[in-house]
């Protein structure tokens, strides 16, 4: 694989085209399921790995697929995955699973999944497909873990709320002690749009400050060497 093309891949979703940064896609789920950071983190995994089986699979059959019935190929692939991801939440982490509740079903109507599939899978190899996938929901997750722990943080004073779903007798963190009263509009929608928006500007600021060096280093003239005419 080209080093060149993997950064590259990697870095867009990471960073310069992150899908809840900058491309703004999977609003409902970002926003509605990172009240703590056990919840977001689960779902960012739940759908990192049915972005990388689906860019896989449609890859390896986007030669097969005719181009006129392409995108009820591609949901009915994406729908055979999260059904899958459904089930073995089910079975495997029943409590987080109650949680978690619609959003997992719904990520068959996740923009980010469809969008990755169609733009990047349907016209690219099955290595680099599976790369994307994979590096696009990194990204999402990263935002879904900003966010779940910025809102618990500052809602609830606590970090990991909800751990012993995942481990048994495994208690969250309380930072500010057990007398913190909270702050619930973190923990309520409105709190997801303003830390969502305070991330973006973070991260329009970062790029705007990248940006202005890149033009200070433009603008540097070498000087001439002494005694040249």
């Amino acid at each position: 694989m080209d080093k060149q093309i993997t950064r590259e891949i990697v870095t867009n979703g990471l960073w310069k085209q992150n899908p809840g940064l900058v491309q703004l896609l999977g609003l409902c789920p970002i926003l509605a399921i990172s009240t703590n950071l056990i919840n977001a983190v689960s779902l960012g995994l739940a759908t990192i790995l049915v972005m990388l089986l689906a860019n896989l699979g449609v890859a390896a059959l986007r030669n097969f697929i005719p181009y006129e019935v392409r995108i009820p190929v591609f949901i009915l692939i994406i729908a055979s995955l999260v059904t899958v991801v459904d089930l073995a939440f089910n079975a495997w982490l029943h409590g987080l699973y109650l949680v978690l509740g619609i959003f997992i079903p719904l990520i068959v109507t996740n923009c980010i999944v469809l969008a990755r599939v169609e733009a990047f899978a349907a016209k690219n190899d099955i290595v680099h497909s599976s790369l994307d996938g994979l590096a696009q929901g990194a990204g999402l997750l990263a935002v879904l873990a900003a966010l779940g722990a910025m809102r618990e943080v500052v809602g609830s004073g606590t970090l990991f709320s909800g751990i012993d779903l995942l481990v048994d007798g495994a208690t969250p963190l309380l930072l500010f002690g057990e007398h913190y009263p909270g702050f619930l509009l973190a923990i309520l929608p409105p709190g997801a749009f303003f830390a969502l928006g305070l991330l973006i500007a973070l991260r329009n600021w970062i790029e705007g400050r990248a940006a202005a060096r890149r033009q200070r280093a433009a603008a540097v003239v070498p000087t001439p060497e002494a005694g040249t005419a």
